[in-house]
């Protein structure tokens, strides 16, 4: 199905059945609700009984959940992903000295699926690809790379000799990503009925994990970063008080 275009230029993917149960699921701590209680809250994003049951089902086949004794939690796999999404929302950074994080691959021969995966992996980490086998980001994130890396990539620490403004606008295309996130904004703040905030706000998420979260130095005037990450806050927190008041029915 093909997305629908709102003003700004955005155009938003409409949600299926299997989406709106991930989307709430993936905001939920711990990610593990009750049958009932998932068929009631995807009701109120246009998603029939029949519907949610059918995708909750087919989504259990397809290792997207497993079933518990009290209802339906995220498989292994999508933890990692909500992993992800927590950080997105509170990225974990230190003040910046700088220096740069550089991964230099040095592994051959790799296929060209191994060869997607890890630049899926390395661009999850927020780094960026200065030329082709070399990574790098300012070092503000407090956090661990994968030990795997080490298997595949030489990792350094750098000063590049280009003034770090002038590299990162070209790691990153910061104006774009301003600009969609500013139109977002917009788009939350006139986004009523409930399937239509729920699907602005899967943008939202979309969009954070871009964010490459650089030192504020490194960043245009006025950068939305902040501003987006607190409406997505507060959405989840009113999305987390209609889990609980479903929770509290019988």
């Amino acid at each position: 199905m093909s997305g629908s275009q709102v003003p700004d230029g955005l155009t938003l993917r409409p949600l299926s059945a299997r989406s709106v149960v991930l989307s709430l699921l993936l905001g939920t701590h711990p990610p593990e609700l009750p049958a009932r209680d998932l068929v009631r809250l995807v009701a109120g994003f246009d998603v029939g009984a029949s519907t949610a049951r059918a995708a909750l089902s087919r989504m259990t086949s397809a290792g997207d959940l497993r079933r518990t004794d009290t209802g339906y939690r995220l498989s292994e796999r999508l933890l990692e992903r909500q992993r992800r999404q927590d950080e997105a929302l509170r990225p974990h950074t230190r003040a910046w000295e700088g220096d740069w994080e550089t991964l230099v691959i040095t592994a051959t021969g790799r296929g060209p699926a191994a060869r997607a995966e890890l630049r899926s992996a390395l661009t999850a980490l927020r780094l960026a690809e200065l030329r082709e086998g070399v990574w790098l980001r300012p070092a503000n994130l407090d956090r661990p790379l994968p030990a795997g890396l080490d298997r595949v990539a030489e990792r350094l620490v750098s000063r590049p000799g280009t003034p770090a403004g002038d590299l990162a606008a070209r790691l990153w295309p910061l104006d774009d990503w301003a600009d969609t996130a500013r139109a977002l904004l917009a788009q939350v703040d006139r986004s009523r009925r409930p399937a239509d905030r729920l699907t602005a706000f899967a943008a939202v998420v979309r969009h954070l994990l871009a964010d490459p979260v650089l030192p504020a130095e490194l960043l245009p005037a006025d950068w939305p970063g902040a501003a987006l990450r607190d409406a997505y806050a507060r959405y989840q927190r009113e999305q987390s008080g209609q889990v609980r008041a479903h929770g509290t029915r019988t």
